[in-house]
Parts: C-alpha cells; structure tokens; sequence
C-alpha cells in the first residue's frame, strides 16, 4: 500500500489534540487553544488519511506568524514537518506576505536553516524552555 499525504486547511480545534500530544502531553487538551485561534489559518497533514501534524498561521500587515507547528510522535523523523512547512511557504507565497517568522525551539534550528530561515536576535527562555526568532523572506 502507498502512502497517502494530504495537506488541507483544518478547524482551529482539530489543531488541539495534535498540539497536545506532540508538545505539552503533560497538559490538559483544554489548555491547547491559542487566544487567537479562531483569527489564525490553520493547516493539517493527513498521513494516510488520520489527522498527523498541524500548523497555525496568522497574517497581519504583511508579516505571516506561525505557531504551534506540531507532528505526532511516532510520526516525526519521516520529513512530515518539512512538508508541511514547504506547504505553509508556498501558500503565504500566494499571500500579500514578505515575511514570515516563528518562535523556534533552539534544538529545531537546523530543521529550519535547511529551509532556508535564518536566526533574528538572541535566544531567550520561556517555560524551561530555550527559543529563538527564526524568520524566511520574501
């Protein structure tokens, strides 16, 4: 059997569980909802039709934020993360955007140089964890 990879644009909620289980699975699901959700695009990877990574995208001014980029455990380390992302450029490509940028864990920034983002400012702490501004122009 092939494998069957579909990106397409999800309901904020459905991002929830994803986020839950590949970032925070100490937390509770119910803490998973950004404030801004429902003002955000947001994008799922479907790996053989189940619901596997998830991405949230916000647009203001020109500049493309996205958040909460998440692929399930025991799918990460397959190149789902790189497709997703490839998808979420071209579409802000298709978009009155010239920036885009994310707060990148400082252990994922490999991930996003071989994308072709590049580091902005200094890394900084936010709940035990180390980030820094990573952003792609267009």
């Amino acid at each position: 059997m092939s494998e069957i990879i579909q990106i397409e644009q999800i309901f904020p909620s459905l991002t929830w569980r994803i986020r839950q289980q590949a970032m925070y699975p100490e937390k509770e699901i119910t803490e998973m909802e950004l404030a801004d959700d429902f003002e955000g695009t947001h994008f799922g990877l479907y790996f053989n039709h189940e619901l596997t990574g998830v991405v949230s995208l916000f647009i203001k001014d020109g500049i493309a934020q996205f958040r909460k980029m998440a692929v399930l455990p025991n799918k990460q380390e397959n190149g789902l993360g790189k497709l997703l992302l490839q998808y979420l450029i071209d579409y802000c490509k298709q978009q009155p955007v010239k920036l885009l940028w994310c707060n990148a864990r400082v252990n994922a920034i490999g991930f996003y140089t071989k994308i072709g983002f590049v580091t902005e400012g200094a890394p900084y702490q936010r709940n035990q964890l180390d980030y820094i501004k990573m952003q792609l122009i267009f």
